[in-house]
């Protein structure tokens, strides 16, 4: 399967994969928010370059990572419940942006959740 990839996209999910493999729980939500942020980072470069399979591949990473977050919630009350409604408007902007690309609704999910990956990386 890694013989149909680019170079650069087998060595990316060799990479994610050790690195999942060796995760505890706070490490994959990490790697999650890096993989989504990653991933809406691409979709819009693809998106300026015209590049419409890229921009799928990337727009379906993005969702697998929403998927992994919202798989990882325990619970619905309190910071649970905020997460859940956070993971689900992502999901719905992803989705949106599958059907009619907005570059200007990525950018800002991108920057949304580069931040508060920011923020729980230094917490």
């Amino acid at each position: 399967m890694l013989l149909m990839t680019s170079p650069q996209e087998a060595y990316r999910r060799v990479d994610f994969d050790a690195r999942v493999s060796g995760a505890g729980p706070a490490e994959l939500v990490h790697l999650c928010y890096e993989h989504l942020v990653s991933a809406l980072g691409t979709a819009v470069h693809a998106d300026r370059r015209g590049d419409n399979c890229l921009k799928s591949r990337s727009m379906t990473r993005a969702l697998t990572a929403i998927t992994a977050l919202q798989m990882g919630i325990a619970g619905e009350d309190g910071i649970a419940g905020a997460l859940g409604q956070l993971y689900e408007a992502a999901r719905r902007t992803i989705l949106d942006s599958a059907l009619a690309f907005d570059a200007e609704r990525i950018t800002t999910l991108r920057e949304d959740f580069a931040e508060i990956g920011s923020a729980l990386r230094d917490g």
